[in-house]
């Protein structure tokens, strides 16, 4: 029949049966087209965008991501990087304040191989609970006390602290026993967790007047002494010291400092015992610093005034002529001993990293801080392991050799052990693959940013990513805020494009927050800076673990299977269609 093709309810008209076949093929195909349209999901924008801002609620209704003790939640300050929480390759932290506390606490001293814990013994009283601990009541002999307390005099007055009275204002609210609470103020935290751990030990500091300063003792008697000199603390120097004069006109210098320091200098005192225990503290991530002292005698405390002043009089070179006056003041020490102060990791910073270095993230630690500090903070903090060969691109290192030599060295080093290995296995986790850390600080950065002098274009960035990208862990200290972001910068926009996440605690870390893909603040004490800044805040670092491979993960894995199912659907939908078509 020749109308087979029309059905009853459709029949064309006679003009449409003699339409050109160029026309009729037009108009069938703009009639497929409106029919298949329907295979591009544009209706998946919205729900897409939907499913984003409603998932942003799921982070914020998370309990165990609630902070207790600041009755802090997290903040979601914008919806739309959901997914790029679970595809994050580098995360960049700050470490005072984020990964630690930031705040000092005085946890042990060892004097003459005794240990004494504060927490144990107070004002020489026993408290219970405190077995296994070296007594200060038991310490044997006259003379081991009288050590003993000289080491406690020079932890008072081996330092430069500044004390406030505390005077409030409403009201007469005095510290319970009647004496006036003061506050110390220094500029290293340490000094005043050393401090105020001796005042829990018996021996308090009180003022510093008129070139004399004041400590109260354990029969609450005031000792004062002249300080004499103030040899300052410097960081190529690592220790300090004073000379003070006692009333009964003997001359002391106390002098404390890192262990490397101090050890050389010493001719007596119980070497091997102490130094067991500084590196028992070390091993356990404790800041530790020894305690040494010697007595001068007038004549050769003469002699010592004549050499300072020599050096702070010079014109040329006065740095160098003070380093060395310094030099032949401190030594031939006697040691007394060594403290233990902890900068608190915050609870399950360590475990968070680790879980994070085992899902392939490398982990980037940015801090301000010394080098040694921070290194000691990687350790505690499991970013460095046992294992681990740590490479150095520092300042000193480069007074030794160029930039460029040390640069290929290190790629040398680097290269030669992943070259026999595959680049991605496990992110350098398995046991039998050789780790590298990478400490950089700020001036050797900068160094790597600037253009090269021979004009050749290029710079060093290739060959310092190069490196990164073969390290498991990378330190980087004495950061300008500004160099913060440099950083962040350099990875992001390095070949491979990987999703970059910042986090920080302080106004200092706003310019790196703002340059990751991701930035995330942690609500804490530096104030709301960067929190305000970020697109999620948390109350704190360990949170990030759950944010992350939680969350993160599972925002990834809805998100694809929403894309992936809206194109099934629409698929399915006009499939059949098609088919009919033929028919």
């Amino acid at each position: 029949e020749p109308f087979r093709d029309e059905p009853w309810y459709n029949q064309k008209t006679e003009s449409e049966r003699q339409r050109n076949l160029l026309l009729r093929a037009l108009t069938d195909f703009l009639a497929f087209m409106v029919l298949f349209n329907y295979i591009i999901p544009v209706s998946m924008y919205v729900t897409v965008e939907m499913q984003k801002f409603l998932g942003s609620y799921f982070i914020t209704w998370d309990e165990e991501m609630f902070d207790e003790d600041t009755g802090e939640g997290p903040l979601v300050n914008t919806s739309d990087l959901n997914e790029e929480l679970g595809q994050v390759e580098y995360i960049f932290t700050d470490k005072t304040g984020t990964l630690t506390e930031n705040n000092m606490e005085f946890k042990e001293c060892c004097i003459e191989g005794h240990v004494y814990v504060p927490h144990a013994v107070c004002n020489g009283q026993v408290l219970p609970g405190a077995a296994g601990i070296d007594m200060i009541d038991s310490s044997p002999g006259a003379g081991a006390r009288e050590r003993e307390e000289l080491f406690f005099r020079a932890l008072c007055l081996c330092h430069t602290i500044q004390v406030k009275d505390d005077d409030d204002v409403d009201g007469p609210r005095k510290s319970p026993d009647g004496g006036k609470s003061c506050v110390y103020i220094s500029s290293s935290p340490d000094e005043v967790a050393l401090v105020e751990g001796v005042q829990r030990l018996g021996f308090t500091y009180l003022r510093l007047k008129d070139g004399y300063m004041e400590i109260l003792n354990r029969e609450n008697g005031v000792e004062r002494f002249e300080l004499l000199e103030i040899l300052s603390f410097d960081s190529v120097r690592r220790r300090m010291s004073v000379i003070v004069k006692s009333v009964t006109g003997e001359i002391y210098l106390f002098c404390k400092g890192a262990d490397s320091s101090i050890f050389p200098r010493v001719i007596e005192g119980k070497v091997d015992q102490i130094r067991a225990r500084v590196e028992r503290n070390a091993v356990e991530g404790l800041r530790t610093l020894c305690v040494a002292y010697k007595r001068l005698a007038p004549e050769e405390y003469d002699g010592i005034c004549t050499l300072l002043q020599a050096a702070k009089v010079a014109l040329q070179d006065r740095e160098k002529k003070l380093a060395e006056a310094y030099e032949q003041i401190e030594k031939d020490l006697i040691l007394l001993g060594a403290t233990a102060v902890e900068d608190r990791l915050q609870e399950k910073a360590a475990d968070t990293i680790e879980a994070l270095q085992k899902a392939g993230i490398k982990v980037w630690v940015l801090t301000g801080d010394k080098m040694e500090t921070a290194a000691a903070t990687c350790y505690a903090c499991r970013l460095f392991r046992r294992g681990t060969q740590l490479l150095e691109l520092t300042t000193k290192r480069l007074e030794e050799q160029s930039l460029h030599d040390v640069l290929f060295e290190l790629s040398k080093t680097v290269l030669r052990h992943s070259g026999s290995l595959t680049r991605d296995n496990f992110s350098g986790l398995s046991a039998d693959l050789q780790d590298f850390g990478l400490i950089i600080d700020g001036a050797a950065l900068s160094l790597v940013m600037k253009p090269r002098e021979d004009g050749s274009g290029g710079n060093y960035r290739e060959l310092f990513l190069e490196i990164c990208r073969n390290c498991s862990a990378v330190l980087c200290c004495r950061m300008a805020p500004l160099q913060k972001a440099q950083i962040v910068k350099l990875i992001k926009l390095s070949k491979e494009h990987p999703i970059t996440l910042a986090i920080g605690d302080g106004a200092n870390d706003v310019s790196m927050i703002l340059e990751a893909h991701v930035g995330i603040g942690v609500i804490g004490k530096e104030g709301r800076q960067a929190a305000r800044n970020s697109d999620y805040a948390v109350p704190k670092f360990k949170h990030l673990k759950k944010m992350l491979l939680v969350h993160g993960h599972f925002y990834y894995i809805r998100i694809s299977e929403l894309v992936q199912y809206f194109f099934y659907k629409n698929v399915c939908f006009i499939f059949p269609q098609f088919l009919y078509q033929f028919f």
